[in-house]
């Protein structure tokens, strides 16, 4: 197996952005869990049968493929079924996550970024692990204008996000991307150059 960065943080924090720059400074390969939540919704994949057993087929497009929007506003707004959909999922994802992690070559290093890296099984293949900050509002103002939300759909998202402040306990770096680009990638620099100094000892 790769050295494994784990990235982790809210929804709309800006992990994805890190992750690129953790590309420019020389990690192999980057590993996103809600793209491969993405595919595991696609038709005819059995979580896609599971997910429409459990909430109604309502929750699948006509062609088949898990609307993520229905599926969003239910789980959202309903902590339990969020769980259901949670156990489901899950256990997939850390499956495919592992399946991608044997194509990065042994001395590589690939990013992982999960939202529940350290809720769910995935953060048990980091060899360290970055939490990604910034403040409520910025999130909200993020997925206003990257998921065309309403700013009550987006307060939904966020309301629906475990708290960020006990993750601070239980990870190796905090990156705070609250301020500008410049700031933030002097952070990440910094931050991979321990990385590596604990990857080669």
């Amino acid at each position: 197996m790769p050295y494994v960065l784990g990235l982790t943080g809210n929804i709309a924090c800006g992990k994805t952005s890190v992750g690129k720059l953790l590309l420019e400074l020389g990690a192999e390969a980057y590993i996103d869990a809600d793209a491969v939540v993405h595919r595991l919704y696609e038709k005819d994949q059995p979580i896609a049968r599971q997910i429409a057993d459990t909430f109604g087929s309502r929750v699948l497009r006509p062609d088949g493929e898990v609307d993520r929007q229905i599926l969003g506003a239910i789980v959202f707004r309903d902590p339990e079924a969020m769980k259901r959909l949670e156990s489901i999922v899950h256990p997939a994802v850390t499956l495919a996550i592992q399946a991608e992690l044997k194509r990065v070559s042994t001395e590589g290093i690939a990013v992982l970024d999960a939202v529940k890296l350290l809720e769910g099984g995935s953060g048990a293949f980091c060899h360290v692990k970055w939490l990604v900050v910034c403040q409520p509002e910025q999130q909200i103002q993020r997925l206003m204008q990257r998921n065309a939300m309403s700013e009550e759909e987006a307060w939904e998202r966020i309301r629906a996000q475990p708290p960020v402040e006990p993750k601070r306990t239980l990870v190796d770096e905090v990156i705070e991307n609250g301020g500008t680009r410049e700031e933030t990638r002097r952070q990440v620099v910094e931050a991979f150059e321990r990385a590596l100094l604990k990857f080669h000892n």
